[in-house]
């Protein structure tokens, strides 16, 4: 969700400086480029190391209710094409599902600021009990959609997110926003899915697809 779906990554990194700065410690953009993609309890034991001295979960819990303050105030940033995307998917009849380590109450209010049905199914970092990079998440999301992980393809924007998409064994596409994605594995890297249609992922499949029948 965050950096795929929606550009929500500079309020989170917002909200962790304005923590960390509040127990008096600091937190650059060097470090707030680290928890990108990364579970909500994974990157809250990191900013305990940073000075914050507060349970995990209620790391988690400031942090979500800070960036849903800012989605209020300040709106949703949608990334370039992934509503249209999403959209043509749906005309499509393509199953979609929304696999996110933020926890579902934020999740839902996202989904919610979409004009339209945009996903079957959404999994959320409290509904698993191991996070991305672990490839639970996806293989969770598929079991619910009740498809074939090998029939799936993931997009991504983080080094975090590809490698759960990978390990799932789902075809997995990254899309850069934050962090460069060069040398990670994905299957294929677009530099945005502005102007990216359902026929661009079928076509996607059936020649990666085509690329592993031949290796064979």
């Amino acid at each position: 969700m965050d950096g795929t779906l929606v550009d929500t990554e500079p309020y989170w990194m917002a909200a962790e400086t304005a923590l960390v700065e509040s127990f008096g410690g600091t937190w650059s953009h060097e470090d707030a480029l680290q928890l990108v993609g990364s579970g909500l309890i994974d990157s809250a034991i990191i900013l305990q190391g940073a000075g914050v001295d507060m349970a995990p979960e209620a790391i988690v819990s400031h942090l979500t209710t800070a960036v849903q303050e800012s989605l209020r105030a300040q709106g949703v940033p949608f990334r370039p094409g992934a509503q249209e995307l999403l959209r043509d998917l749906r005309a499509a009849g393509i199953p979609t599902g929304l696999v996110t380590m933020s926890l579902r109450r934020m999740a839902l209010d996202v989904v919610g600021l979409i004009e339209f049905e945009a996903f079957d199914i959404v999994v959320a970092g409290d509904d698993v009990d191991n996070p991305k990079p672990h490839p639970e998440p996806y293989l969770q999301a598929a079991a619910l959609l009740d498809v074939d992980i090998a029939e799936v393809v993931v997009i991504e924007d983080s080094p975090t997110g590809l490698r759960a998409g990978l390990a799932s064994g789902a075809l997995t596409l990254g899309v850069p926003h934050i962090v460069p994605l060069d040398g990670l594995g994905a299957h294929e890297l677009w530099p945005t899915l502005d102007g990216r249609g359902a026929a661009d992922l079928v076509e996607l499949f059936g020649s990666r697809a085509a690329i592993t029948e031949a290796t064979r």
